[in-house]
């Protein structure tokens, strides 16, 4: 039960608010060219300013400004030049005034240049010689331990490792070591509706389909990596890098009534159980550079890796085994992705990966372009193409004896199915409008309709915007969400959109109730549910991480209006009021063998605070709260004598950072 947002985005989403909600980062990252230098200017003529002088080739400064600065002429006459090579010594020997200072260790690298000066302990007496403040008084500001991750440290990659005291594989020079830390704590109470048979209550004297809904869980979960890695990071992508990153969680939760954490009524309404995963453990080497002035580059990436199938995470957003070719073109106004992934098995009550089982039979293989000031300037551009293949035709059961592979509905035959998603994607800004936006068509075809048995072809539609407006130090944001429904469950049409693994950063992300709680569908049986937790698509599947996508779905719609307010520079309070729909109710009338189900699913309200007590992302503090106000589709499937109306979730998250 740990914290979705704080592994796959991958390591701080959980902790940065915007990125979570409002501006995520950009899909390659690695690499973003630094401005090319002006040609020197003649001396005794000015000549006429180009694009090329003073902008990147084809770009245009924002705004209204039309004309460019004047040019900055630099004539410095008489100015000392840098000494001649042979100025330099090669080696000191310890003697002149550079030795009275005990400075008798000649500085390897620019990186070393004052860590070089900071007083070493003395062997016999542990003791450091802080002589050397009293002539340099500002020395005091450089020298700092290598766990403090506020200043330079040679275990944060400032540094790269000195020659000698690093292992003996690594050929060369500029090898940087970077270790991080995080620690991951969540307190949730919550509710939501529970259904019980009268053979598994604990309340026997209840006559009700629904139990009690009140709730809790507690999460720990800590997280190491580590990176080893190859080049001058601030100036150029890394030419090979290994990576590694291991995340260890125990959970505790706490329910009303039996048969909800285990699928044996014996078991009891308690559960604590604990999982070590691997997230992240691959290899990234750099091929080559297309332009050596702006560092255009190729990359190819192996093993197993975050990957964000689109701005928001709406489609694909886990940490998988895969390979992946990436880079840049076009003085980094151009991005594009290849890659192929094979879907490892999630641990049922942490969600992290879990290498102890086999590999899942379900395929991804993708690849997306971005363009940048396309089609205005502000805005950038994605066009993607994703395949998800399934051949899972084998009866798959959670850690907790629920059946998840496949869904407790129809036939209960194995499911295979092929689609393709086509996807166009927006994000930036135009003028003062921050702007998010995203489509998907889902073509393929389902080789088993588990209420028919018979193939079926699958379309299918998703679109979702989200545009928000600064005003100091407030910003508004209007949020729209479609995804359709299908609507009519015994056609050769499958109509409604459900995702890869979706981690959605939208709407209020998980502050938001809807996209934080998972809802049980009564009529499919206990192990369907109809949204899935940390995930915004009404799709009716057994488990996010475990389950298949299914297409037989009542859809989402989403209307919603939020705003974040930077009160301090350390604190932040955000607000957001969404109204849920489903698309087509057909299919639940279905399984629920109802005539008629509303639409209106009811308003989602929550409130979240963050406080940064060091202005950083190294200690985050969060607390929020959401309320679900039911209406009429949401009391018709699980209102019980008034009591199914209102639900509620907290969330309160620490996160600790190095």
């Amino acid at each position: 039960m740990i914290t979705g947002a704080a592994l796959i985005a991958p390591v701080l989403a959980l902790s940065t608010p915007l990125a979570q909600a409002e501006a995520p980062p950009m899909p390659v990252g690695e690499g973003q060219a630094p401005g090319a230098p002006a040609a020197p200017p003649a001396a005794d003529a000015t000549p006429p300013i180009t694009a090329d002088d003073a902008l990147i080739d084809g770009r245009r400064r924002p705004g209204h400004q039309k004309d460019l600065p004047d040019r900055v002429d630099q004539d410095n006459p008489g100015a000392v030049n840098a000494p001649e090579p042979e100025a330099f010594y090669d080696k000191y020997d310890g003697e002149g005034p550079v030795g009275d200072l005990g400075l008798d260790v000649g500085v390897p690298d620019r990186w070393r240049i004052m860590s070089s000066l900071c007083p070493k302990k003395d062997a016999q007496t542990g003791k450091k010689d802080t002589s050397l403040y009293t002539l340099f008084p500002k020395l005091a500001y450089v020298c700092h331990s290598d766990i403090d991750p506020f200043h330079h440290s040679l275990l944060k990659g400032d540094r790269p490792l000195a020659r000698g005291k690093r292992p003996g594989f690594l050929k060369g020079d500029d090898w940087f070591f970077i270790a991080n830390a995080i620690s991951d704590t969540v307190v949730e109470p919550r509710s939501f509706p529970i259904p019980v048979g009268n053979q598994t209550t604990t309340n026997p004297d209840a006559n009700d389909t629904f139990g009690r809904s009140h709730s809790l869980v507690l999460s720990q979960t800590v997280l190491a990596g580590f990176s080893l890695l190859k080049g001058e990071t601030a100036y150029k992508p890394p030419i090979v890098e290994y990576r590694v990153l291991l995340a260890a969680n125990i959970n505790h939760v706490q329910v009303p009534e039996r048969r909800v954490l285990f699928v044996e009524a014996s078991k009891g309404t308690r559960r604590t159980d604990a999982f070590i995963g691997v997230q992240e453990a691959f290899v990234d080497y750099h091929i080559g550079r297309f332009d050596t002035k702006r560092y255009d580059f190729v990359s190819v990436r192996a093993g197993i890796q975050p990957f964000q199938s689109d701005f928001r995470g709406f489609l694909f957003n886990d940490n998988q085994l895969g390979v992946r070719l990436f880079g840049n073109r076009d003085n980094n106004r151009v991005q594009f992705n290849l890659a192929a992934f094979w879907r490892i098995e999630k641990d049922t009550n942490s969600g992290l990966n879990d290498l102890g089982q086999a590999l899942r039979r379900d395929w991804i293989f993708t690849g997306n372009l971005y363009r940048q000031d396309f089609p205005v300037v502000g805005l950038t551009s994605q066009v993607s193409v994703t395949y998800n293949m399934n051949r899972e035709d084998r009866f798959k059961a959670d850690h907790n004896g629920f059946p998840v592979r496949p869904s407790l509905l129809g036939d209960l035959r194995p499911r295979q199915y092929d689609v393709v998603y086509l996807g166009y994607a927006v994000d930036g800004h135009i003028g003062r409008m921050n702007l998010t936006g995203q489509a998907y068509a889902a073509l393929g075809e389902d080789r088993n309709n588990f209420l028919t048995s018979r193939p079926a072809i699958i379309k299918a539609w998703f679109a979702a915007a989200e545009a928000s407006y600064d005003v100091d130090w407030m910003r508004f944001r209007l949020s729209g969400l479609y995804a359709s429904g299908d609507s009519d469950p015994y056609d050769k049409t499958e109509g409604g959109f459900d995702a890869i693994y979706e981690n959605p950063q939208f709407a209020g992300a998980d502050t938001s109730y809807w996209i934080r709680q998972s809802i049980p569908f009564a009529g499919g049986g206990r192990a369907v549910s109809i949204n899935g937790r940390n995930g915004i698509l009404n799709s009716l599947r057994t488990s996010k991480d475990q389950g298949q996508s299914n297409f037989i779905n009542p859809g989402t719609m989403l209307a919603g209006l939020g705003g974040d307010f930077d009160l301090t520079p350390n604190w932040r309070l955000s607000a957001n009021a969404n109204h849920l729909w489903f698309e087509n109710t057909k299919v639940m009338q279905v399984l629920r063998n109802e005539g008629s189900i509303p639409k209106s699913i009811g308003w989602d309200l929550s409130l979240s605070s963050i406080w940064r007590p060091k202005a950083a992302q190294n200690v985050v503090f969060r607390l929020s709260g959401a309320v679900l106000q039911a209406s009429d589709g949401f009391k018709d499937l699980f209102d019980q004598r008034n009591h199914g109306s209102r639900f509620y979730s907290v969330l309160a998250n620490a996160t600790l950072a190095f």
